[in-house]
């Protein structure tokens, strides 16, 4: 009798029924539907309250997901540049994982068979354990990467307070009609001391409409004005550098403040170089820099790796490597290192030539990194971008700045001036017209002017000071060959790339 009443306590109140019909593959039949919906085994067992609370909490999780995939989906990307945000939704992913789990487990207990040999109690724990693992395994795939993700993000982008760049959230822009950052490709070769940025390009960016602007100056331009205090006081008539194997060019600017932090006083290590060179390219171009982020040119290569490669179209051999390979024409999938030669290549070819392909090549690389390939590479991207990445861009300003980029990707004009010759000569700036030129080009209407420059109309906007190339190679197309002559306005980006 008491092992009677013992077992009927069981079937009321929680390990199972005695056999009923179907046993264990009713059971697991059963535990898979409640996996895939919660409440199942519970109502099915007569358990009505538990059931209706798990088929509730089932249903607002979904609703959650859905709303947030369908209404909320243009405020995805806000949130999820916001590291509080992610530290929330990765400690959530990790508790409804587990939820999950325990129903699935539970859901068994109440509905196996109380008697079973031990073959079929190893059978169902098998299975009741494959269950488990294909909804922790997701969820656990889900927090490791909003981790890593936000790890890499606050490493990459510090707090207002931690740089001292304040931000207003109600007005992120500062009411500013645009918003200037100087993008920076870094060159730290193992043949050099420091780093020498060899790309310079300033986008400058309308903060109603996404229109961009990118201002790119040469890494051989001389004699320009140092900015006002230590830096001018030490060169009065002009950056000349330091000894004879820094002749004083514009790439020589950041490693010198680097090593030499009484011309940027108060200023740490590490970010002496980029407030002098953000100061430099102010007054160079007579516009205010607000931000800048360096981009590691070997650490590129391995951003390209983990996309899968880029694809872009190349209409002349361009050497590559230092064993005579070529990269040959036609549309290629290249991999880091041969993007990296594609960017950086000056044989046969010239600086402003190759300034041209970086363009191009950050272009494309923008166009393809769609969220199957981000979510595909997720753990190689962030590695690669913690090693490759470093601004001042506050994470305050990081949602006002995805908002600008969707207004960019969504159709918004993006031109390119070039300060290259013979426009400019290098070694003797025209400094007034390097100012005049990009103030037109910012307050200019974009559409007016998105046009290539003409054959006929390349010449007569060459300034007075214009030269050949230093090197005696023709500034051409992004693959090395004859091109008009740079225009004083600013080109299509687009048009400008094959």
């Amino acid at each position: 009798m008491r092992r009677s009443s013992s077992r009927h306590a069981r079937e009321r109140d929680g390990d199972g029924p005695s056999g009923g019909a179907g046993g264990l593959p009713r059971a697991l039949a059963l535990t898979l539907a409640s996996a895939l919906v919660w409440g199942i085994a519970h109502f099915v067992t007569g358990r009505r309250i538990a059931g209706s609370l798990l088929l509730a909490l089932y249903v607002a999780v979904a609703a959650a997901v859905a709303a947030a995939a369908t209404v909320y989906r243009p405020d995805l990307l806000h949130f999820a540049v916001q590291p509080d945000m992610l530290q929330r939704l990765s400690a959530a992913l990790v508790a409804l994982g587990v939820v999950w789990i325990l129903v699935v487990i539970r859901s068994y207990q109440i509905l196996r068979p109380l008697r079973m040999s031990i073959s079929a109690k190893t059978l169902g724990a098998a299975a009741v354990a494959v269950m488990c693992f294909a909804v922790g395994v997701p969820m656990a795939w889900s927090a490791h990467s909003t981790y890593v993700y936000r790890d890499a993000l606050t490493s990459i982008f510090r707090t207002g307070s931690e740089n001292g760049r304040h931000v207003d959230t109600e007005d992120p822009f500062n009411g500013q009609a645009r918003v200037n950052i100087l993008l920076l490709g870094g060159d730290a070769a193992e043949n050099r001391s420091g780093v020498r940025t060899d790309s310079m390009t300033l986008a400058s960016v309308d903060t109603e409409t996404g229109d961009t602007v990118l201002l790119s100056l040469p890494r051989n331009l001389e004699r320009f004005p140092m900015p006002p205090g230590p830096a001018r006081d030490r060169f009065p008539y002009g950056f000349t550098g330091d000894g004879p194997l820094n002749p004083g060019l514009l790439n020589e600017v950041y490693e010198y403040a680097e090593q030499h932090p009484d011309v940027v006083p108060g200023v740490p290590k590490n970010h002496r170089g980029p407030e002098l060179l953000k100061a430099t390219i102010a007054g160079v171009l007579g516009l205010h820099v607000d931000y800048y982020i360096l981009v590691d040119m070997f650490g590129f290569a391995d951003i390209v790796d983990a996309m899968g490669g880029v694809k872009i179209k190349i209409t002349e051999p361009i050497p590559y490597g230092l064993e005579g390979a070529v990269l040959q024409p036609g549309y290629r999938t290249l991999k880091g290192k041969e993007a990296l030669w594609y960017g950086r290549s000056r044989t046969n070819s010239s600086d402003y030539v190759r300034m041209t392909r970086q363009k191009c090549l950050m272009r494309a690389i923008a166009e393809q990194a769609d969220p199957q390939t981000v979510l595909t590479s997720f753990d190689k991207l962030a590695a690669a971008a913690k090693r490759t990445l470093a601004t001042d861009i506050p994470q305050e300003l990081l949602p006002a700045l995805v908002k600008l980029s969707n207004k960019v990707k969504d159709g918004a004009e993006i031109r390119s001036l070039q300060f290259v010759p013979p426009l400019i000569y290098t070694g003797n700036p025209d400094f007034k017209l390097i100012r005049k030129l990009a103030s037109e080009a910012v307050n200019s209407d974009p559409h007016a002017v998105s046009a290539p420059p003409s054959g006929a109309g390349g010449s007569s906007s060459a300034s007075p000071s214009a030269s050949p190339t230093e090197d005696g190679t023709s500034s051409g197309s992004p693959d090395g060959t004859a091109s008009p002559a740079p225009g004083r306005k600013p080109v299509s980006l687009e048009a400008s790339c094959p």
